[in-house]
């Protein structure tokens, strides 16, 4: 086992999603990067393994598994050294898709859920807008309500997979009186009114696709309110704690990879009548490195098994994505540091893995709004 919180099928997991990505990820991700996209086909082939079904009730074909399976899920999804494609793949299966999950109705599961888990539609997650990242309540995306549907005009940035996605989960303001009155809609690709108005050109993560959007008097029937009117914001606040894990997930996943690289690295490259790794200093440093890594990842695991024990785990989860994904961002500083000249190159792994790792004290909510998560709970 490789901490106190796996089971036979949680490792079972991790080794056939470690498996996966390092045949099927690793080799093409140069290529995917230069595209800027992930190809339908693998997350198609991902979903004939059942690796999208983890989160899906097992009432509706799904493993029904809880948090410590994501947290397995996005860990493993790291050891592929290419973020972007392991964001494109977390979005739909832990950002959006618990959305569907826990706020859909039986004709939305039975439309969506199929899908869903077989790679047939991808997701995408629509809060976050030009002057409204991590605080929900300040969105401006507005809907209206106008005969047997509504009516959603607003701007929404940085949402990943909604260039070439197939559905994109809209957050908007139903109830201007109240400034948590957002109710979230599903708004598929095409309709009417509903454009990519740029595709980002992104620092890192770059085979991840993520835009700008535009909602120009977009209409969508009754029938695509997600969850309960004006109810959004509450609906969302539910999911966060998983969507921050991710991210710490996958960072601490490519962390692995990350020190592993640069310790093979060291104990080969000649210097100083010795290796690298011979030198106090850089083997102390990676040691420490290591240590910080295993704390972060004991700290996720424990925040997800707590969620899956039925306790509130806010102030935990939001102190292992503060704590976390700068912690994964040290590492990823040494590590380049450690291979000189060569992690500077774009040629190299580590030079991209550490482009991809500023992004997690960002995105899911900035380390400082984490930090006053837990301030306002200690």
């Amino acid at each position: 086992m490789r901490n106190v919180y796996m089971t036979d099928e949680l490792e079972a997991i991790y080794r056939q999603t470690v498996d996966f990505v390092t045949r099927r990820v690793t080799p093409m991700g140069d290529e995917w990067e230069e595209a800027g996209r992930v190809p339908r086909a693998v997350l198609r082939e991902m979903g004939e393994l059942g690796m999208l079904s983890l989160r899906i009730p097992a009432e509706h074909g799904g493993l029904g598994l809880g948090m410590l399976a994501s947290a397995t899920f996005s860990e493993a999804l790291g050891a592929s050294t290419y973020a972007g494609f392991d964001v494109t793949v977390l979005v739909h299966t832990d950002m959006a898709g618990p959305h569907v999950v826990n706020s859909g109705t039986p004709t939305q599961h039975a439309e969506w859920l199929p899908k869903m888990m077989s790679g047939e539609a991808l997701l995408s997650i629509g809060v976050s807008e030009p002057d409204a990242g991590s605080d929900v309540a300040g969105i401006r995306t507005r809907a209206a309500k106008d005969g047997d549907g509504w009516r959603i005009s607003g701007r929404k940035m940085f949402i990943t997979n909604a260039v070439y996605g197939d559905v994109t989960i809209v957050a908007a303001r139903t109830d201007p009186d109240d400034k948590y009155g957002i109710t979230m809609f599903l708004v598929p690709a095409g309709t009417e009114g509903f454009e990519v108005a740029s595709k980002l050109d992104k620092h890192g993560w770059r085979c991840s696709d993520t835009a700008e959007l535009v909602l120009d008097d977009v209409w969508v029937p009754e029938s695509h309110i997600l969850g309960t009117l004006h109810r959004g914001f509450y609906e969302t606040m539910k999911n966060f704690q998983n969507e921050r894990m991710v991210l710490v997930g996958m960072g601490v996943g490519a962390a692995q990879r990350a020190i592993d690289m640069t310790n093979a690295y060291c104990h080969q490259r000649k210097a100083f009548g010795g290796t690298l790794f011979d030198l106090g200093a850089i083997r102390q440093r990676m040691a420490m490195n290591q240590a910080k890594i295993d704390a972060v990842r004991a700290s996720m695991y424990h925040a997800a098994w707590m969620h899956d024990a039925g306790q509130d785990n806010v102030k935990e989860m939001s102190g292992v994505k503060a704590w976390g994904a700068e912690v994964v961002n040290q590492v990823m500083y040494d590590c380049v540091q450690f291979h000189g000249g060569m992690g500077y190159m774009r040629e190299s792994d580590i030079e991209r893995m550490y482009r991809d790792a500023r992004v997690l004290s960002i995105g899911g909510g900035a380390t400082e709004v984490m930090l006053e998560e837990v301030a306002k709970r200690s």
